[in-house]
This record gives structure tokens, sequence and C-alpha cells, in this order.
């Protein structure tokens, strides 16, 4: 009796072209959602280059110093 009461709401329309909509936006969504995760997969990559970049030359840095002051 209460699975009745829960799904009373739920009706499906005979003419299922009333599905196209629906599906049209979900097709579109998830093309999205692809671009997006391409464009952070794309930026965070050039992070990664920058950071690591940086990293090298704060490190031939620290290496220069060490050298000078051994001299």
């Amino acid at each position: 009796m209460d699975q009745l009461l829960l799904f009373s709401f739920l009706s499906f329309p005979d003419d299922k072209t009333t599905y196209i909509p629906a599906i049209i936006e979900l097709i579109f969504v998830v093309a999205l959602c692809g671009v997006a995760l391409m464009a952070f997969k794309r930026i965070s990559k050039k992070q990664e280059m920058r950071t690591k970049a940086l990293e090298e030359s704060i490190l031939r840095e620290r290496q220069q110093n060490a050298q000078n002051t051994n001299q």
C-alpha cells in the first residue's frame, strides 16, 4: 500500500515524442561536461608545467648560492 502511494505521482506519456527534448538536453549537458573536463585538464597541465619550471629555477638558485658561499 505504501508503494502505491509513493509512486502514484509517476505517469508515463503515451506519446513518446515528449522525451525528445529531454534526450537532447541530456546529450548537450553531457557534452558540456566533457568540454569542461578537458578544459580543467588542460589548465591543470599548464599549471603543472609552470610550477615545475618555478621549482627548477628555485633549485638552481639555491645551488648557485650554495656554491658561492663555499668559495
